[in-house]
Order: structure tokens, then sequence, then C-alpha cells
């Protein structure tokens, strides 16, 4: 598919990543890189539609089933789609089974406009070195998927400096403000736009924190993030149970 310089509407699917966790504004919500994005193309466009349908903790099968039907009705000329994610974190996963839902998503979704996929970032770290096969698998996967629905791509795992611990929040698992501001450049300029910045920048040179302020980081990590998503799992409950999409239909965008 040839891509289109001049974007009319957008329309974002997904999860806590797409939803823009954890790029806080003052009022309590968030922003991230899909309004980021938005903001750009609307600037570009008069009368820009925009939706965001991404909700903090959903499953690929969610995102499925829930998502993808009333994106594909909305006939955007541009769509984005991340999710998985939250399925290979899990203890237990098939990642067969999350390919083939991911599969399904975006043959849902493409057919109309530019589809974007793409491999999510990592965060340097244990986590990430747990279940790096998993998400490797996954994003294998991806690429087969965007050859297919003639998608673009966009790897963010494959940035050394999305992998640099300071462009994430204190809860380890999402982006902060400067982070998410680097992936709307990347997917800004996959999208054959003109660059504004390096996206893949590597931050400055800094001496790493001493013994003692990585020790009092990981304890307030593992109370305030780690023993309540623990407990969610045990209980079977999401961060996103009953949670409304951010922006549920796609109406002109207002910043």
């Amino acid at each position: 598919m040839e891509m289109n310089a001049h974007y009319t509407s957008f329309v974002a699917v997904g999860d806590s990543f797409t939803e823009g966790m954890s790029d806080g504004l003052p009022d309590g919500s968030y922003r991230g890189w899909a309004d980021l994005l938005a903001a750009r193309l609307a600037a570009r466009s008069p009368g820009f539609r925009y939706a965001n349908l991404a909700v903090r903790g959903k499953l690929i099968g969610q995102i499925v089933d829930e998502q993808c039907g009333p994106a594909a009705a909305m006939g955007a000329d541009l769509v984005t789609l991340v999710g998985g994610l939250n399925d290979v974190l899990r203890p237990s996963c098939e990642v067969d089974r999350v390919c083939a839902l991911l599969d399904r998503a975006a043959a849902r979704l493409a057919g109309g406009g530019q589809l974007v996929l793409m491999r999510s970032p990592g965060r340097r770290g244990p986590v990430l070195e747990r279940f790096r096969p998993r998400m490797e698998q996954l994003f294998a996967r991806i690429d087969e998927v965007a050859e297919r629905y003639g998608a673009v791509v966009v790897d963010l795992y494959g940035s050394r400096a999305l992998g640099d611990p300071r462009l994430w929040a204190d809860d380890r698992l999402h982006l902060n403000a400067e982070g998410h501001r680097r992936v709307a450049e990347a997917v800004w300029q996959a999208l054959g736009l003109d660059a504004e910045s390096d996206w893949d920048a590597p931050l400055p040179a800094a001496a790493p924190p001493g013994w003692g302020t990585r020790r009092a980081a990981d304890l307030r990590f593992a109370r305030e993030h780690l023993v309540p998503w623990v407990g969610r799992r045990l209980t079977g409950r999401s961060s996103g149970d009953g949670r409304p999409a951010k922006r549920p239909e796609l109406l002109p965008y207002e910043g």
C-alpha cells in the first residue's frame, strides 16, 4: 500500500501503551504518543478527526473483540494497532495463540486506511530478559502480518535509546513523557513525514545512581506497582476493568 502523506483521520487501537500511560497531565489524565501524533497531523489537515479506543490492561483477544470492529467501521485513513504485550508478560501464555489473534486483528483493520503496527519498546533489565523470547516470537509474527496486509512496522524494540530506564516511568512498564514523544516522532517518520528530531538519539551520559538510591527505588516500585499488579493477576482483575476508551468516537481533534 502506498502511503498517503496527507491524513485526515486517525484511529488508535490497543492497550495502556496507546492509551498514553504514563505521560501524565496536570488533571490526572494521560496524553501519550497517539495524542501527540494526532496533534501534529491535525496541524496539517483542517477538520482532522481522531479516535483512541485503547484501554489499559487489555489482552489481544479483548482488543479483537472490543476495539477492532468499531475501529474498522470508522473508516479512518490511518489506523495503529499495538497489542499482545500484556499477554506475553503473563506467567502463562500461548504465544502462538497471541500471534493468531494479532493476525485476526490486523485482518479486521486492513483494507481501508494505512495500517501501522509496532514492535513495542523494552526497558533494559531483568524483566526484559525473562520475557525476551516470547516478545521476539511475537515481533517476528508482526513482520509477517505487516507484509500480508501492507502495514508499516515501527521498530521500537530495536531502539537503543528507548531501552534507557530514564525514558520509563516509575512503574517500569510504561514510557514517560519523553519516551512517548520519541514514539510519536518514530511513527511520524515511518509515515514518510519530515523528521523534526532524531527519535533514537541516545540520552546524555550520566553517572549511575548509587546503591542506596537504587534500593530505595526498588522498594518504592515493589510497594506502589509490583504488589498491586500481582494482586490483580491473582484475582483475575485488570486495571482496565470497566474503563471506557479515552476517545471512543472519531471526532474533530481538539487539543
